[in-house]
């Protein structure tokens, strides 16, 4: 009887295992042996991001507290949420968040589909110089300082500037471009579109690069047209690619480069040109109100990360295509 239930209880066991299972240290060990120089390469990278993105964050506690400088970030005084109401309440909120919000929404409407027009069309392109010449004077402003791009934009169009001679021609009288709220989009979006069209046209010919040919080839014996191609084979092989960098462009929606814009806008402008970046570094570095600014600042990234999480839900509902 005793026999029995020793070998009930060896059949009732679990099987034993046949090889033991590495360590989690052990297979990183030896995924960092086997890639070593991957992993060299990714350092840099890795280090950017903790000293100047996730070290900076520690900082941002001084949203909450009354900072001063001689007390430090710890010892400064406590006050909560008050600085984000006095934001919430103040003047310029509207207005900030008009501006920032309009200036994004025309580059959404105008300079994301800007490149992918110029991709298609240079795709074609069957004369191969000609394709080459257009990418490299398309490419060509991209490299070019934002400061040098404003001081360009300055003199063309000043009173005595190429711009206002031009319409001299037809009896215009000069205009002040730069001195005009009403102008101040315009300028923005328009040398935006210019100096980055190219460069963003980069992706989407990779892209088009990797279609399959016989797609083409399919479409053109049901007899569809060049640009009926364009529509039903390429438009769907790139779509991926434009959804991700839609999501990427609405995540950033309330992210201003506020270099372009402080270079460009004065006080005659602040109506239309003065957006939260622009803000932030007034309060912030101008008059010194640490606090203030790095309220409005984590303010302005909640919105930038809600509209993130969004987009990408979106989309992955609609297109089955997300970040993550």
């Amino acid at each position: 009887m005793e026999t029995v239930k020793q070998q009930t209880k060896t059949m009732n066991s679990p099987p034993l295992l046949i090889g033991k299972k590495e360590s989690f240290w052990k297979r990183l060990g030896k995924d960092l042996k086997r890639n070593k120089y991957i992993y060299i390469m990714l350092f840099p990278v890795v280090l950017y991001y903790l000293i100047f993105h996730y070290g900076p964050m520690y900082g941002v506690q001084i949203a909450f507290k009354d900072y001063n400088i001689t007390e430090g970030i710890w010892s400064s005084r406590w006050i909560g949420f008050d600085y984000f109401m006095e934001f919430f309440k103040g003047f310029h909120f509207w207005r900030l968040i008009r501006n920032t919000f309009l200036i994004n929404f025309y580059e959404l409407l105008f300079a994301f589909p800007a490149p992918i027009i110029l991709a298609l069309l240079l795709n074609e392109f069957r004369r191969m110089w000609f394709k080459r010449v257009v990418q490299t004077v398309s490419y060509l402003p991209h490299f070019i300082s934002v400061v040098v791009v404003v001081g360009m934009l300055v003199d063309f169009t000043s009173l005595n500037g190429l711009i206002n001679q031009f319409l001299g021609m037809f009896g215009v009288k000069p205009i002040g471009f730069l001195q005009k709220s009403e102008w101040f989009r315009t300028l923005y979006i328009g040398s935006g579109i210019w100096q980055g069209i190219g460069w963003g046209s980069i992706i989407y010919l990779a892209a088009m690069s990797n279609i399959n040919p016989e797609l083409y080839e399919a479409a053109k014996i049901d007899g569809a047209s060049r640009f009926k191609q364009a529509l039903h084979v390429t438009i769907p092989g790139i779509a991926p690619i434009i959804i991700i960098l839609l999501i990427l462009q609405i995540g950033s929606m309330m992210s201003v480069g506020f270099e372009k814009i402080i270079l460009m806008y004065n006080p005659l402008t602040y109506e239309t040109a003065d957006v939260i970046s622009t803000y932030v570094y007034r309060k912030g570095i101008l008059e010194a109100s640490f606090s203030f600014s790095a309220a409005v600042g984590l303010f302005n990234s909640v919105i930038n990360l809600t509209l993130l999480v969004l987009a990408n839900r979106i989309s992955a509902k609609v297109s089955e295509t997300s970040l993550w």
